[in-house]
């Protein structure tokens, strides 16, 4: 998912502001409705819980300004608003992408309904190698792991570079969206050959 324009550098607060007029309540707030988005994300199937809530909060921090003044309700029922449309999003992206942690670079396939399949992977393959060794390495042992080890491994790595999880996060962000726009091109160039 690519961004679109720059968040606002006062967004957190904005939306710290909208949650509850009280920071610490708010604060509470902010951690919990994470808790809850990355729970939907799991419920739904999606393949990055933690980077989907993230993109859920980058949209909301475009909008906040606007969005403030005239919402009336529970401003949490919009996050799970942004919520189930990038669950949807996630969905149609699916067939375009090739999953970082079950890919095997040296498997051939050779049937005619496995080619597509191979395509996404060679593709992948192909924008990895493209990468720098520094991105590469990153992005790989970012998905290595799996549940508590997971998020553990991603703490473990944010120490590493000397740098916070959330940061971790957008860099990882960063490296997957150019990497899923190099799959989407390889992917279309392959199908024009064919």
């Amino acid at each position: 998912m690519a961004r679109g324009s720059a968040i606002p550098p006062d967004s957190f607060e904005e939306i710290l502001a909208w949650l509850n007029p009280d920071r610490d309540i708010a604060g509470v707030m902010y951690v919990q409705l994470r808790h809850d988005l990355a729970k939907i994300f799991i419920w739904g199937h999606c393949g990055d819980p933690e980077g989907l809530t993230d993109e859920v909060f980058d949209r909301v921090a475009k909008k906040v300004h606007e969005l403030r003044p005239t919402y009336v309700g529970d401003p949490r029922l919009y996050f799970l608003a942004v919520a189930k449309n990038l669950i949807k999003e996630n969905f149609r992206k699916l067939k375009t992408h090739a999953s970082l942690t079950e890919i095997d670079l040296t498997r051939q396939l050779t049937t005619e309904g496995d080619r597509e399949h191979v395509d996404i992977e060679d593709c992948l393959g192909s924008c990895l190698q493209k990468l720098s060794s520094d991105r590469r390495e990153l992005i790989m042992e970012y998905y290595a792991k799996e549940k508590q080890a997971k998020i553990d491994h991603r703490t473990e790595l944010a120490q590493r570079f000397g740098i916070t999880v959330e940061a971790l996060r957008v860099r990882v962000f960063r490296i997957r969206a150019s990497l899923e726009e190099c799959i989407e091109r390889c992917v279309a160039r392959k199908a024009q050959e064919e």
